[in-house]
């Protein structure tokens, strides 16, 4: 069913990301894993494939693939790793800001060298009073003139340590109309990264701090109009970062129920495949259950992404009103069941799942990463609830249609 939300350029595109992940970056998978390294090159070489900017129109040098086509590039690469798939979501959601807010002369400047893999952008909101709560933060940006002065921390920025350009928000203000987002160069004085620790998962990705200590950028670095910020960092959130979340799981999904039926197909007990036993194939079912589901999910979502705000003949029933609760969703089935599906693997695995050359245990580990960004799976369930309740407040994927890029049309 999955499929038919797939059309031909598609299914192109994930045979193109498919054979660059399996001969590019599996090979680099052993060494991420054994020295935790944040992989710059490897990330580079992704992005010279174009990839990072699926979603920027092609009159800005992208590919104007739209969503469904982002969703499937960052799978097939979380397939493989997730940190390069992690790499990649990050980027991608980075564009959002842009694509969005960005005024043209900011579009010229950026997106074109975001397209072609020159520049990674990054979206720094995360603070450590300030998650989900985007109200909660507190650096701030003051007016000095022609300048702005930034002040403060960001921590847990997705390729924080190789982005070039990242989008901060900071408070300029009081309340809700306080919060201003700005383009900040990744060399300006003023702006340093402190050294990354061990993470639990996602080795050879860049997830560390950004700390601002009277960092000074010219007014034309301000993105969209002051007290605009907390718009900026919804869109990337709920319109990019809720799916591209949600591919990653996927991929890593996959991952799961590949490795795990070529264990039980390979590994004998009582003189025959491990796969015969009825409680290995009840988890197996299980897992093949779970990944048919979230990839439905996942697809659906982001097909209606794409759809939103479009006047087509061709829609689904229920497209163009707006699209939260589906992207919601999608993240939370995505990351709860890739856990599941993680567990039960290790399990059918047993102690051989412990091994460090066994990838299962990695898979287990990255899945663990994709809970908290974009709002944890309470989050998401607070969330739909206020939906269920016609409680929402707003609707950003259909206040953001106007500015969202067509697609597909790749070339």
């Amino acid at each position: 069913m999955s499929d038919a939300y797939l059309e031909e350029l598609h299914h192109q595109l994930r045979a193109r990301v498919r054979a660059f992940a399996e001969s590019k970056v599996a090979p680099q998978v052993a060494d991420m894993e054994r020295t935790g390294a944040v992989e710059t090159e490897l990330a580079a070489a992704i992005a010279r494939q174009g990839w990072i900017g699926v979603t920027i129109d092609q009159d800005y040098g992208g590919m104007g693939a739209g969503h469904l086509a982002k969703t499937i590039i960052i799978e097939e690469l979380s397939r493989i790793s997730g940190a390069m798939g992690a790499m990649a979501q990050a980027s991608q959601l980075g564009v959002a800001k842009i694509n969005h807010f960005g005024s043209e002369r900011q579009k010229r400047r950026w997106l074109p060298r975001i397209a072609d893999g020159s520049c990674l952008p990054t979206i720094a909101v995360t603070e450590p009073a300030a998650g989900s709560h985007v109200l909660g933060i507190r650096m701030t940006a003051r007016r000095e003139g022609r300048h702005y002065v930034l002040n403060g921390r960001k921590i847990y920025i997705g390729n924080s340590h190789i982005g070039h350009l990242h989008g901060v928000v900071a408070r300029t203000g009081e309340g809700s109309k306080g919060l201003t987002a700005f383009l900040v160069e990744a060399d300006r004085p003023g702006l340093s990264l402190p050294p990354l620790g061990r993470t639990l998962g996602l080795h050879g990705f860049s997830f560390g701090e950004l700390q601002f200590d009277n960092c000074r950028i010219p007014v034309g670095n301000r993105l969209g109009r002051e007290g605009e910020g907390r718009d900026v960092a919804y869109s990337s959130s709920v319109l990019y970062g809720r799916p591209n979340l949600t591919a990653v799981a996927l991929g890593i999904h996959q991952a799961i129920l590949e490795q795990t039926t070529a264990f039980a197909s390979e590994r004998v007990r009582y003189d025959n495949n491990l796969h015969h036993l009825p409680n290995i194939k009840l988890k197996i079912g299980q897992i093949q259950s779970r990944v048919m589901t979230a990839r439905l999910a996942a697809y659906h979502a982001a097909h209606l992404l794409d759809s939103v705000g479009k006047d087509r003949g061709d829609q689904l029933p229920g497209t163009g009103a707006g699209c939260d609760a589906e992207l919601m969703n999608a993240k939370l089935i995505n990351a709860e069941l890739a856990l599941d599906s993680a567990r039960a693997a290790m399990e059918i695995h047993a102690a051989a799942g412990l091994l460090a050359d066994v990838p299962i245990g990695r898979y287990l580990r990255d899945a663990h990463h994709l809970i908290a960004p974009a709002g944890t799976s309470d989050i998401q369930l607070l969330r739909l609830a206020e939906f269920a309740l016609g409680q929402s407040k707003s609707l950003w994927s259909q206040e953001l249609s106007a500015r969202l890029s067509p697609g597909p049309a790749m070339p």
